[in-house]
């Protein structure tokens, strides 16, 4: 297919343009962006392959090279080795006893989503929750990854909260994006010449305000600082040694059907690091925590509320479920969270399934190399289709219909490995998933124990949908909610 055709079709915001397309380029295809070799890939086993048994050679992201720096520094960008060491370093940082600690933040972020939900539901009206849902969410990022306390619903003029909507609001034109790709000798050196006023002020506002928080951190006593996302890093700053590749996956055990409350022993011995974490690459951490946690979180968040309100029987399950976990757990935190809500997690994992944060995700290759016969020369980019590989209906019967019944116990032992990747696979896959996993389930549990949600005569179904950085609906997700 041509490429300026997908790249159009893509824009149209609906699932089925990437199911199509890989359908097209059949199970494997490759086309051009300028001089560099683009391969297709929805076979598990291809996948399997690359994500896991030869991830030797396929351990780096694809970057367009306009990256600026404190994205250029993250966990998202690093390469090679230096990914290795930040990655195994960071690892302590989403622990069960580390997520525990963070809950209280979150809950206090709740507390304020709530209170303004019992107003809607007060008068009745249909509204958009997804941008409750996106005000939430800054709140949660601003405390656990910037030490920073805001209230955007109430004070949308603070600062953090402004240059928030100004951040999302910038992207690059997808047809200059593939100039970009397709011409990168060319059009990357323009563009890092050229005056992006925007983008500087959006970068220098987010970089003083870790660097403060990070100076503010150093000056206090240990008892003192916040227990958040950006303590955890900093604490893992001093770290002379990191965990090894063969315990980076942390995705496996957190869609499994049975859920740890301690990490269990380590299969490889810690490899020593050429250097501590620099404050650059703090700084980029807590960036693509703003970047990642932001849209997932608000996006995973308003495709579940959008099914449940479409599917009453399931949210009636569902509503059972949630009081009688908190008959046993008025104060939930991550540990009790793992054990005793089956069916949430049913209800999560669906949703990912029919709605994947990425539509595709990237890997390259190091070297020359062979992928189940195919030969792909050093530089290859290969794309994970995943938006494909969860709506084929070889791998999901129906795929187009919500049934959290995939995902009982019994189920998952019959799927076949490498065709559900919400959040990637293998060593490189989301190093986030538990934190991530945690602010959607315990928001969900609170608002289920006070609210349900009912569809509306402006509930648009079914949904449109846009890729920006992860996937979302286009026109928000219009409901009712009605108090219990």
């Amino acid at each position: 297919m041509e490429v300026w055709g997908f790249l159009k079709l893509e824009a149209s915001g609906t699932m089925v343009t990437l199911t199509l397309f890989v359908a097209l380029l059949a199970l494997l295809r490759w086309y051009y962006l300028g001089r560099r070799m683009y391969v297709v890939i929805s076979e598990p086993d291809m996948i399997k392959q690359v994500l896991v048994e030869n991830f030797i050679n396929f351990s780096n992201r694809m970057a367009s090279g306009l990256e600026p720096k404190p994205v250029a520094d993250s966990i998202l960008l690093l390469r090679d080795k230096r990914w290795e060491e930040v990655r195994g370093a960071l690892m302590s940082a989403f622990s069960p006893e580390k997520l525990n600690e963070m809950t209280p933040l979150i809950s206090q972020a709740c507390e304020r989503l709530l209170a303004h939900l019992k107003h809607y539901a007060a008068s009745r009206d249909t509204f958009d929750i997804q941008r409750c849902y996106c005000c939430y969410t800054t709140n949660v990022v601003a405390s656990v990854a910037f030490g920073t306390q805001v209230d955007s619903q109430n004070a949308p003029e603070h600062p953090f909260v402004q240059h928030c909507r100004r951040f999302f609001a910038f992207c690059i034109p997808r047809p200059l994006l593939a100039l970009i790709l397709s011409f990168p000798s060319i059009m990357v050196p323009l563009a890092r010449i050229l005056p992006n006023k925007n983008r500087d002020e959006l970068n220098g506002f987010f970089n003083k305000l870790i660097r403060n928080v990070i100076a503010l951190r150093d000056q206090q006593a240990a008892e003192e600082r916040q227990k958040d996302f950006l303590q955890m890093v900093l604490d893992a700053r001093h770290s002379t040694s990191s965990v090894g590749v063969e315990d980076f996956d942390m995705v496996t055990e957190a869609l499994s059907s049975t859920k740890r409350t301690v990490d269990p022993p380590q299969r490889s011995h810690p490899t020593s690091m050429s250097k501590p974490l620099t404050t650059d690459e703090i700084v980029g951490q807590a960036f693509i925590f703003l970047i990642a946690g932001h849209e997932i979180i608000t996006n995973t968040l308003s495709f579940i509320t959008y099914l449940l309100a479409t599917h009453p029987d399931c949210q009636e399950r569902l509503l059972k479920e949630v009081d009688l976990f908190m008959e046993n757990h008025p104060a939930p935190g991550y540990c009790s969270l793992q054990e005793g809500l089956p069916y949430l997690d049913m209800v999560i994992a669906e949703t990912l399934r029919m709605y994947p944060p990425a539509f595709r995700f990237t890997r390259e290759a190091a070297q020359d190399c062979e992928v189940l016969g195919q030969h792909l020369p050093a530089g290859t980019v290969l794309e994970i289709a995943v938006g494909a590989l969860h709506h084929d209906p070889e791998h999901w019967p129906h795929p187009e219909i919500f049934d959290p019944e995939r995902f009982t116990a019994e189920a998952r032992l019959q799927q076949r490995p490498f065709t559900y990747l919400p959040f990637g696979a293998g060593p490189r896959s989301c190093l986030g998933v538990r934190l991530g996993l945690l602010v959607v389930k315990l928001t969900l549990l609170q608002i289920l124990h006070k609210f349900r949600f009912e569809a509306s005569s402006e509930t648009q179904v079914p949904l449109q949908l846009e890729s920006k950085s992860a996937l979302g609906p286009k026109n928000g997700v219009h409901i009712k909610i009605v108090s219990r």
